[in-house]
């Protein structure tokens, strides 16, 4: 007997259950409109992954994850808006703007928009969970006015990965763990908690940061990284020149093959997606921010041919860059 197909929903998108097939359902952040992502022999996805969530990317949003598989994240990843990441329990590697952070269980990261970031599976086992926290400027002026910049603090420290002391992660783990029982449950009234939370949560570590200096974490400094740090850093500043990786490997003293292979083993990118994420994202900035011609951006950003940077934008944002200029200004 042919069963009806069941919608689950999953992180960033939907799980489609139909037959022998699971099919991922991606959705953009910027439509409602699904994407077919991938199709995957049929098994519960539930033994491998836990996941539920609260609200909108487009105000406040709260997901939580647990996985007992292996898992980096496939997608290229930036956003227009801020996100909080905390590890309740497991170990993972997080690359965030040019740097990669060993992330322990109680660590926090604060990742500021437009800022690409990654997370991998690090040497110890696959098994974690973890919450994400995503909210706008909107959001937030909508509900601390004038102490924004103080709730904001956090995403703007050197190091995007706080560690709090330990009477203080006891009370910031409190709060999250009982805003994951208020969404889980929905008990009446459960729609009061996230937004309170999330602002304790952004108020205790402003505070915090404000009282011990040396509670940002340090990036993983192993001459690989540093010299593949050193790379990337040199991209976020030439995205907009002719780059070949064979040209950027002779620069560094590097074989074009292991630049290729530790490139994307210490950032979860490959340096061809990389450069491409920088540009586009660089386009993004420009289409939103000023009224230069499409082609003028194309050029500015790097791309040589303008077909070119069309396809790899809506690739990238499933938009052609003339609909996300209008969006972004409607």
């Amino acid at each position: 007997m042919l069963r009806s197909p069941v919608l689950r929903e999953w992180e960033y998108g939907f799980i489609l259950m139909h037959g022998n097939a699971i099919i991922l359902l991606k959705s953009c952040h910027n439509c409602l409109k699904p994407r077919i992502s991938c199709a995957l022999p049929r098994r519960d996805p539930l033994m491998s992954i836990e996941a539920f969530s609260y609200g909108s990317t487009s105000s406040l949003y709260v997901e939580y994850v647990k996985r007992s598989e292996p898992y980096t994240m496939s997608i290229d990843h930036f956003h227009s808006y801020y996100e909080i990441y905390y590890l309740l329990s497991g170990s993972r590697v997080y690359f965030v703007k040019d740097r990669t952070f060993r992330v322990e269980q109680g660590d926090l990261v604060f990742i500021d928009k437009s800022v690409v970031h990654k997370t991998l599976q690090g040497p110890l086992a696959p098994e974690h969970e973890r919450i994400v926290i995503h909210f706008t400027d909107a959001y937030l002026e909508g509900v601390a006015g004038s102490n924004s910049a103080l709730l904001l603090e956090p995403f703007r420290q050197a190091s995007p990965v706080i560690r709090l002391p330990r009477s203080e992660l006891r009370s910031a783990d409190t709060v999250i763990r009982r805003l994951l029982g208020e969404i889980r449950l929905k008990p009446a009234g459960y729609e009061l908690v996230p937004p309170a939370a999330v602002t304790e949560l952004l108020l205790a570590t402003s505070r915090s940061l404000r009282e011990n200096a040396h509670i940002g974490l340090d990036g993983d400094t192993s001459p690989k990284h540093a010299k593949i740090f050193e790379i990337v850093r040199y991209l976020n500043e030439h995205y907009d020149e002719p780059v070949k990786l064979g040209e950027i490997a002779a620069d560094f003293y590097i074989s074009p093959y292991h630049l290729s292979r530790s490139f994307r083993e210490v950032t979860g990118f490959t340096f061809s997606d990389y450069l491409l994420l920088t540009r586009v994202k660089e386009a993004q900035r420009q289409l939103k921010e000023t009224d230069l011609p499409i082609a003028g951006i194309a050029a500015s950003c790097g791309f040589d041919n303008f077909s070119h940077f069309g396809k790899m934008f809506k690739k990238i944002t499933r938009q052609s860059p003339r609909e996300y200029r209008k969006g972004a200004r409607f």
